[in-house]
């Protein structure tokens, strides 16, 4: 089996290439992964094939994406706090890039399974505090309104069998390691990994604001899951909202006490950021999960697993 991914350099990209090679929970035998990014994937494995590029640019797309080819997994893109900042380079490289990605398997002998990561910022308005899988999209970002439109695509593609597309609408990851990125997220991560690390971090949203969250290690295993999923299960409705939980800062930071103890919660101060605000409190807070759950996805027990888990890997 052949696989490319795009993103393949970042956190997620990454953990997921070493899934697919590591044979746990994983698809058939894989024989290559054509790894897709701006920047070196850093797996070394004689199945890694290794590209930099650009997704906007269609010359590269159409290098990347062989004849045979079996998945294709579309995680590239511009994240939520950037594509605020930078309309131009969001809908070159999430609404471009995906569509220029759509036209190269479109040429293909077979259909893909396309894989198409997507996000709860596709909703907006007012929201229903459980979301029903029925909701109409409302963004009310440039990273939502992005996304959408690339969503759309990736059904229309479908509907026409140039793809099998899966469109997964990711939880917040949390917690990631390593520094901050432009995602206007990032914090949900921060509040935790900063202080077991001994910095200071900052919550800019009010600590009653509900998140819709998931760890990496359970994201990871619903990626690998969608690829196996025979689509006939979606019943056309190819847009899951993948699991997650519903918490709140002032949860992940009582979390944060029991398992890092009271020095490390002490290291977080809240102090309310109106940009970020606009945007994060404009997310669904918890979903209706009972369709993804009976396809197979799993779910994260509760947030202290999610806290343990990080600090299992990072040896605090």
């Amino acid at each position: 089996m052949k696989i490319l991914i795009t993103g393949a350099a970042g956190f997620l990209g990454n953990r997921l290439v070493n899934a697919l090679l590591s044979g746990s929970d994983s698809l058939s035998a894989v024989s290559t992964i054509v790894t897709a990014d701006s920047t070196a994937c850093p797996t070394e494995d004689p199945r890694v094939d290794c590209r930099t590029g650009t997704i906007i640019d269609p010359a590269f797309i159409h290098a990347i994406v062989e004849r045979d080819v079996d998945v294709v997994y579309h995680l590239a893109a511009v994240v939520s706090g950037q594509a605020e900042a930078e309309f131009d380079l969001g809908m070159q490289v999430n609404v471009d890039g995906t569509r220029y990605l759509l036209e190269a398997c479109r040429c293909l002998p077979h259909a893909p399974r396309f894989i198409f990561v997507s996000t709860a910022a596709v909703f907006g308005g007012r929201l229903p505090d459980v979301l029903p899988e029925d909701i109409a999209l409302a963004p009310e970002s440039s990273y939502g309104a992005e996304k959408a439109i690339a969503e759309i695509l990736v059904n229309e593609y479908s509907r026409r069998g140039f793809i099998d597309g899966v469109i997964c609408r990711l939880a917040t990851i949390a917690v990631r390691p390593g520094k901050p990125n432009a995602a206007a997220s990032s914090f949900v991560s921060g509040i935790v990994r900063e202080p077991l690390a001994g910095i200071d971090s900052l919550c800019p949203v009010p600590l009653d604001t509900r998140l819709w969250v998931c760890s990496p290690e359970v994201v990871i295993q619903n990626l690998v899951h969608a690829a196996r999923l025979p689509t006939s299960a979606l019943e056309g409705r190819r847009a899951l909202n993948l699991p997650g939980l519903c918490v709140t800062p002032l949860e992940m930071l009582d979390s944060l006490e029991r398992l890092g103890g009271a020095e490390a919660r002490a290291r977080v101060r809240c102090e309310l950021d109106q940009r970020l605000m606009r945007i994060v409190c404009s997310w669904p807070g918890a979903f209706d999960i009972s369709r993804p759950l009976s396809l197979g996805f799993r779910v994260d027990s509760d947030i202290d697993s999610i806290v343990r888990q990080f600090i299992a890997e990072q040896r605090f």
